[in-house]
């Protein structure tokens, strides 16, 4: 696991910003701590920071070289089969001078080129440069596991791990308005866009290349939707449960190789809990981690944890945090972020990161299952419109109650009629219009109600129209459950999820691996039909059956629990000088006229009222936007 960063200037206006090239990968430390190097020559720069988990050896650093001194490799991740395809290229006469799955990633392309990418099975971003061609071949795994950042304008070509090192070669700091409404509504920003106009993210499962100066993007996998297969699943129920136990096995399996000390996250739930299962019977002395909330017993699973880790026999640590203890990392997480981006449980996850961090460079968990296998509350919703009968529809004819009566997150009742009210609205929407506005936390007209009047100046409504198709465009006139899946796969998994796990992480030099997202499991689950996933009494249906026999009995069927931090006890208490007096004072919203005040004042007021709903979130994401403009902008 490491950072990367590269240059490649096309005339002597682009050759300027090699200067750059130190400090971009010098802003990717905490990425890779254990060390950095740097290649240039006239016309192209590639800067690599390692953490090392595969050969720590010297002879395994990067940039790396083939013999020819032709291709040059810089990497981010892991290639989990590098053994089988090292075997594979040795009865080729091909040799090897260190035991990486870099160098046998390197020499796989230099004899397949773009083919290599299909026998990969591993979580990356690399770029592998021909000086001979003077060409770039730039990818990004299958489902975005691994952040891959661009800028192509006439003069350059800029790429990198995170947008702290694109920004150290001084690119043009323009907000695209299209990416700020989509962030006001979601709390993040989907590919292929980002905050700045000039920065694009390449998306999942597809590479780029630049040849004379030109861009071009291929995509080279999409997941198999069963909706569109002509071929269904040949198995049934039972005969699928051992199907995906071995495959699942398998993934864990390879997931396991590592030269430095490895552990897995375990929370408690059926996903962790599985992955923790299956790894203790590979190694014996797992070293499994949770973090356990002192203040907050509803969100507190580290009893679960422990049942499960006590059932395994695993070396469990819990790190107990009060809300003291998480509050104290609010800042540190603030001032990591270089793009808006305002998932709160992220404050969660790089707690666990740290202190796993103390103990461990890589850890397994189970993130992926809930969107593979639908986990979430709106994976339950949607199965109840999609088969909705007296029950729903009488929700459906309730909606003028339900919005006069009082909603929050903060008690059961309110946030029953909370999840009613969304419920009865979606009822009334268009697929696919259902859909974003489950996804978000507010409605379009809210976010662009924020925005001030020389910002809805620059925001393009047909731009953003175009862009929200795009992102739906899985979602058909009726939906299944697999169209959402589908849907969450490509939008949700990769740039909330994911992005949240990677950026927390490696903000801690920490690797972690994620078995669910092997992509022979990921074709597998997405051949199944809906009813092995969800029905009306269960969720993840097939992996709760599947794994019914190893666990614990009192994990089955139980209620998920959200990674959740106390946020609006925050914003109204230990950050209300912050919202009040610095970053959504009316003073700060006035001179910087990106923003509403008058729009923003009422969210204010919703905050500190009895009935606040969603609006902590929607404060969050403005607190998280503000802190970064006052950072990089």
């Amino acid at each position: 696991m490491c950072g990367i960063t590269g240059i490649f200037a096309f005339n002597l206006i682009g050759k300027f910003n090699m200067i750059n090239l130190a400090s971009a990968t010098l802003a990717l430390e905490k990425r890779g701590p254990d060390f950095q190097d740097i290649y240039s020559d006239q016309y192209v720069g590639l800067g690599h920071r390692r953490l090392s988990i595969i050969d720590t050896s010297a002879t395994a650093n990067q940039p790396m070289w083939d013999e020819s001194k032709r291709y040059c490799i810089i990497f981010n991740g892991e290639i989990f089969n590098f053994q089988e395809l090292r075997k594979e290229l040795q009865k080729n006469d091909i040799s090897f001078s260190t035991h990486s799955d870099t160098e046998v990633l390197l020499k796989l392309y230099i004899l397949e080129k773009e083919a290599c990418l299909y026998k990969l099975n591993g979580f990356f971003a690399f770029c592998i440069y021909d000086k001979q061609e003077q060409t770039f071949f730039i990818v990004r795994d299958r489902f975005g596991i691994k952040p891959l950042l661009y800028v192509h304008d006439e003069d350059k070509f800029l790429f990198a791990s995170e947008m702290k090192s694109i920004l150290c070669f001084g690119i043009e700091k323009e907000l695209d308005y299209t990416s700020l409404h989509t962030y006001l509504q979601l709390n993040y920003i989907p590919a292929p866009r980002s905050i700045f106009k000039k920065v694009k993210k390449l998306l999942p499962g597809h590479y780029l290349k630049i040849v004379n100066r030109q861009l071009s993007i291929v995509n080279y996998y999409a997941i198999p939707n069963a909706a569109s297969q002509t071929e269904k699943n040949p198995f049934t129920y039972e005969e699928s449960k051992q199907k995906l136990k071995i495959l699942l096995e398998a993934s864990v399996e390879r997931r396991l190789v590592a030269d430095v000390s490895l552990g897995a996250f375990l929370s408690g739930g059926i996903d962790s809990s599985v992955v923790t299962g299956l790894a203790s019977r590979h190694k014996p002395d797992l070293h499994t981690f949770s973090v356990g909330f002192k203040d907050e017993k509803f969100f507190d699973e580290t009893e679960y944890a422990r049942l499960v880790a006590n059932h395994f026999k695993t070396n469990h640590t819990v790190f107990s945090l009060s809300n003291d203890d998480l509050y104290e990392h609010v800042h540190s997480i603030l001032d990591y972020l270089d793009e808006p981006f305002a998932d709160s449980s992220a404050i969660n996850v790089y707690i666990l990161s740290k202190e796993t961090r103390q103990h461990a460079t890589v850890a397994l968990s189970g993130d992926g299952a809930d969107e593979l296998l639908a986990g979430y509350n709106k994976h339950a919703a949607f199965h109840r419109m999609i088969h909705k009968g007296w029950k729903e529809n009488a929700v459906g004819s309730l909606l003028s109650l339900w919005k006069i009566l009082p909603k929050s997150r903060n008690n059961a009742l309110a946030n029953r009629v909370r999840q009613l009210q969304r419920f009865a609205e979606g009822m009334k929407l268009s697929s696919k219009d259902r859909y974003w506005s489950w996804a978000g936390y507010a409605k379009e007209n809210q976010a662009l109600a924020l925005l001030s009047d020389s910002s809805r100046h620059q925001f393009i409504e047909a731009d953003y129209l175009n862009f929200k198709s795009e992102l739906l465009q899985t979602i058909p006139a009726t939906e299944s459950i697999n169209d959402i899946l589908l849907t969450d796969m490509k939008l949700v998994l990769p740039n909330d999820m994911l992005t949240k796990v990677d950026l927390m992480s490696m903000a801690n030099g920490l690797e972690v691996r994620v078995p669910f997202l092997d992509y022979e499991v990921v074709n597998f689950l997405f051949s199944l039909p809906d009813d092995f996933k969800i029905n009306s009494d269960i969720r993840k249906r097939i992996l709760q059956d599947a794994y019914k026999d190893i666990l614990p009995p009192q994990l089955y069927n139980r209620p998920k629990k959200g990674f959740e931090v106390p946020l609006l006890k925050w914003l109204r208490k230990e950050m209300k000088s912050l919202i009040m007096d610095d970053l959504l004072s009316q003073k700060f919203i006035v001179d910087q006229n990106i923003f509403d005040y008058p729009a923003i004042e009422k969210l204010k007021k919703k905050l500190f009222s009895s009935h606040p709903e969603d609006v902590h979130a929607r404060i969050w994401g403005l607190i998280v936007f503000q802190w970064w403009w006052k950072k990089y902008c």
